[in-house]
């Protein structure tokens, strides 16, 4: 009966913002208002939900006293806190619907939008946690409101046997590409100014696009053992701990990736944007509170990595890392344009890792078959392989919002003029996207 339910409020069509949406009458205030309580009351819902799932709650910045006040000591506590939130998240739904014969501007639909889908993935959290399964597919749209592109293995195949044509040495395609990469891994005692250099360049190219908080900030903490390659904690007040996991080889392009991914125009810049325009100057208080299984991670890692193409375009990255990143690192950068050449070519192989999180999450394949995949089709190591699956079995669906989050964001901007043709419409478009409430399928439109 729970599955039909979830199920049911799922793919509910929202009515209030339906392309085909009828027009409506209204007072803006009213309107407001009647969110503004909505919001309170998610970030109490999150925050309780936050209780039963540790990973859940991904960052809060907001007032004490939307906190909860008591602590979960047993497991009928927990039973009894997962039947609150249920019927919670199903009382604020309905207010939101009720809400649907007052008209709304742009950024109030948005706002609408986001709550309504945030909610819903609250819904598909708490099902989950009562124990109830989805498929890999109904999971990742009921949670983060997109559903990941399914290619054939041959697709994969051809891209590799390309990549095989023009890979230096002998042997199978996997051990050529993992033994060619490990001249091009930073030392682990050059980590931090290499890191350093690629952080400054990317806030200096971030600033001649997007005015930021004059006391926006964050720090660099190596540490080890962890499912994540970089993990940025947002505290607020435009502040944010950024974590690089040193225990995987980090490669010299990889300074760059994290770098903007985690900071400028990343995370960072991403959720000081949102602080800045929807706290502090509107006052929503939802956005103080970032769960992490929901449709604005696949906003917030979408433009993270659309973010890294952003600020380093074209040929300027690799010239920039050849002058200025390879001598930091002690590297030679003589076979550097055959290092990114191939590394493009990697790129194509990305949604071979959705497919192998799909597949094994939907136990359809054992797990040495999932690494046999991962091997073969994304060209890991097997020390790769495993972290992956690592990352899997904590994070889940989560996966496709990296690779098919950035394909949202890249085919939203391109299509309302956002070329490289066009690089002022494309940084517009792209503060438009980190300043407003956005959602996955909203960006489809």
């Amino acid at each position: 009966m729970l599955l039909k339910k979830i199920i049911i409020v799922i793919i509910l069509p929202l009515i209030f913002f339906s392309c085909k949406g009828r027009k409506k009458q209204f007072n803006s205030n009213i309107l407001d208002t009647k969110m503004n309580e909505i919001a309170d009351n998610y970030v109490k819902l999150v925050l309780r939900v936050g209780q039963i799932d540790g990973d859940f709650v991904d960052s809060y910045y907001g007032p004490d006293s939307l906190k909860p006040n008591d602590v979960i000591k047993t497991k009928n506590d927990s039973l009894n806190v997962q039947k609150e939130c249920s019927l919670q998240t199903d009382i604020l739904l309905n207010r939101l619907d009720s809400l649907g014969s007052l008209k709304a501007d742009e950024l109030q639909t948005l706002r609408y939008r986001f709550l309504y889908k945030q909610l819903l993935a609250v819904k598909a959290k708490l099902f989950m946690l009562s124990g109830g399964t989805l498929p890999f597919d109904e999971e990742s749209k009921a949670l983060y409101d997109a559903v990941s592109p399914s290619f054939p293995k041959e697709h994969y195949e051809k891209i590799i046997y390309e990549i095989r044509n023009i890979l230096p040495g002998k042997g199978d395609v996997v051990t050529r590409w993992n033994n060619f990469k490990k001249d091009f891994i930073i030392p682990e005692n050059k980590i931090d100014t290499v890191f350093k250099a690629a952080i400054n360049a990317c806030r200096k190219r971030t600033l001649e696009h997007i005015k930021l908080p004059p006391n926006e900030n964050f720090k660099v903490e190596f540490v080890t053992n962890k499912p994540w390659a970089g993990y940025n904690w947002y505290k607020g007040n435009y502040f944010s701990v950024i974590q690089v996991n040193t225990s995987i080889p980090i490669y010299i392009d990889r300074a760059i990736d994290l770098a903007a991914h985690e900071g400028y125009p990343g995370h960072h810049v991403y959720n000081s944007l949102l602080e800045e325009y929807l706290v502090k100057k509107r006052g929503w208080l939802e956005f103080t509170v970032y769960p992490l299984f929901s449709p604005q991670s696949l906003i917030a890692e979408g433009t993270a990595n659309y973010g890294i193409d952003a600020v380093f375009p074209g040929e300027s990255r690799m010239k920039f890392e050849k002058e200025v990143l390879f001598p930091l690192a002690g590297l030679d950068s003589t076979k550097a344009d055959e290092y990114y050449k191939i590394l493009k070519m990697t790129e194509e192989l990305s949604y071979a890792g959705n497919e192998a999180a799909k597949n094994f999450l939907d136990g359809k394949w054992t797990k040495d078959e999932t690494l046999h995949w991962l091997e073969k089709y994304c060209l890991m190591s097997s020390e790769q392989a495993k972290q992956k699956i690592k990352f899997v079995n904590i994070y889940r669906s989560y996966v496709i919002n990296y690779n098919l989050g950035k394909d949202i964001v890249k085919n939203y901007i391109e299509r309302h003029g956002g070329t490289s043709e066009n690089p002022e419409k494309k940084w517009e478009l792209f503060r438009y996207l980190l300043t407003t409430p956005q959602t996955p399928s909203g960006l489809n439109k």
